[in-house]
């Protein structure tokens, strides 16, 4: 529960209300610039130039409190990522704003991005089941701001909604990245139950006793995008296949937002925000993204594009063309009994000149080379990671599918990894991975959800991005996360290893570790 308010809740204009542009920034918002491209991972907290790996487990029990959860950051180096040295924070962690208590979620949702333009990357933790006073489930978020040590619970500040609610979850999904010219460092995107939010960082006026009192966030602006209910319909008839049917939905006036990811797609040097999530009225439960382009201050604004695909995403150069690409997983189609509802699917918006474009490459399991078969449940598509494994110039794709059943057993998960070429994605040299897979450690079982959470990561530098995946409900709920190199070739098994979050001194009894992890 966190009692008083830690952030300045001043409103400005950042982005217009309905979600339509991005606009300027306030005047007085000028300095170091942050990410825009998606490759640049914005995780090294201590600015050794290495990048490090945030893992959220909100299911951990913290001073006897259920739920509470914890986050983890393991320092890269030479080397690569291992267990020694890591750190644990929760929000009993000393300097840290609020307290632990059950069900707070702490650790749900995870970002990371350079908010005071100090060089050092800053963490950025959700807690959407956060009390706030009496506010049952308000939500809320801590910054833990990177320093030449890494991150420190007493260098750390809260940010909350303006106007808590009940059930508000303030902090289900975050983001943050450099989306126009103006600033010290990266602007932080929150959503909650009421739609997103924009933070800035703004230095205090005078020096503080603490580096912790001199850094505060303050909020730009809040937009509402489930307001409205679809206009128009959806053709009628039904189509014979899932991505037949995906391209011919009607987009939506408005979404109920579920995630959020950031990257260049016009390649004009500012990131762009996607608000990914699901239709709502009539014609509810497909997957939809808005992307909202960023500008220079002084530029005009761009307007918000709508594409088909979501409530999952992430983005990357697949292609090497310069400019990101926008990959969007639906995981699960709306069971309306038609000869669509399959396991899942995902779509690839290339990059241009313009932006995104509208048509997607569509992918599911039953597209040739791809590795399994589309069947009801298998969750392909939940989670997404896109980065360049063998470090050719051209990004792979990381799907998760969760629900995957292993020969008899029951959503025991798996990944696949397919290549990204000149031409874009294609299933060349495509691999799958799941706990009956030579040289993965451990056993395929029964609800593990191996594949929950897929991430891409460089820590020792090499520019092979080596891939982190993610079983929550192994060992009954504890969690646990697999390491996968990343070689000449690609990901490899040979040589994976696993660890969870008592590996890391971290509570681990059903703490669901990896259940929320950067990318």
């Amino acid at each position: 529960m966190r009692k008083n308010r830690t952030a300045a809740l001043a409103a400005a204009s950042f982005l217009l209300v309905a979600g339509t542009y991005i606009a300027a920034a306030p005047s007085a918002y000028a300095g170091t610039p942050g990410a825009t491209r998606a490759n640049d991972r914005n995780t090294d907290f201590n600015g050794d130039g290495y990048d490090d790996v945030l893992v959220g487990a909100p299911g951990a029990t913290v001073g006897g409190h259920a739920g509470a959860g914890v986050v983890t950051v393991q320092y890269g180096a030479a080397s690569g990522i291992g267990t020694s040295r890591s750190a644990v924070f929760s929000q009993n962690t000393t300097g840290v704003p609020g307290a632990a208590e059950a069900g707070d979620a702490f650790g749900q949702a995870v970002a990371t991005g350079d908010l005071d333009g100090d060089g050092y990357d800053d963490a950025i933790v959700g807690s959407p089941g956060e009390d706030l006073g009496t506010v049952t489930d308000s939500g809320g978020g801590v910054v833990l701001w990177g320093t030449p040590q890494g991150l420190t619970g007493g260098v750390s500040t809260g940010v909350e909604a303006d106007e808590p609610a009940a059930g508000g979850t303030f902090g289900s999904a975050l983001a943050a990245a450099r989306f126009t010219d103006g600033g010290d460092g990266d602007l932080l995107a929150v959503l909650d139950s009421a739609g997103l939010a924009i933070f800035r960082y703004e230095a205090a006026a005078t020096a503080r006793s603490t580096a912790a009192a001199s850094k505060k966030l303050v909020r730009d602006s809040r937009t509402d995008f489930a307001t409205k209910a679809p206009k128009a319909e959806a053709p009628k008839g039904k189509a014979p296949t899932a991505t037949a049917r995906a391209a011919t939905l009607a987009a939506p006036t408005a979404i109920e937002p579920k995630s959020l990811t950031t990257g260049d797609y016009d390649a004009n040097g500012y990131a762009d925000l996607v608000v990914s999530g699901l239709s709502v009225g009539d014609e509810s439960g497909d997957g939809w993204s808005y992307v909202i382009p960023g500008t220079a201050a002084d530029a005009d604004p761009l307007p918000t594009l709508t594409l088909r695909g979501g409530p999952v995403a992430a983005s990357g150069d697949i292609n090497g063309d310069g400019k990101d690409d926008i990959v969007t997983g639906e995981p699960h189609s709306p069971d309306d009994g038609g000869p669509w509802t399959t396991g899942g699917m995902i779509g690839v918006h290339y990059g241009s000149a313009d932006g995104p474009v509208a048509e997607p490459q569509w992918w599911t399991q039953d597209t040739d080379d791809v590795p399994g078969t589309a069947e009801k449940g298998d969750g392909w598509g939940a989670d997404l990671s896109v980065g360049d494994t063998n470090g050719d110039g051209y990004a792979d794709v990381a799907i998760g599918a969760p629900g995957e059943d292993i020969d008899t057993v029951a959503d025991a998960g798996s990944v696949t990894v397919m290549r990204g070429t000149a031409l874009g994605l294609r299933t060349t040299d495509v691999r799958a991975f799941n706990q009956a897979s030579a040289d993965v450690p451990g056993a395929a079982e029964k609800g593990d959800k191996f594949g929950g959470q897929v991430s891409f990561t460089d820590p020792n530098d090499d520019g092979r991005f080596g891939l982190l995946a993610a079983a929550p409900g192994e060992n009954a709920g504890d969690g646990v996360v697999w390491v996968f190199s990343a070689g000449t070739g690609g990901i490899t098994a040979t040589g994976s290893w696993t660890y969870g979050a008592g590996s890391l001194s971290a509570p681990s009894l059903k703490a669901r570790f990896g259940e929320a992890i950067d990318d």
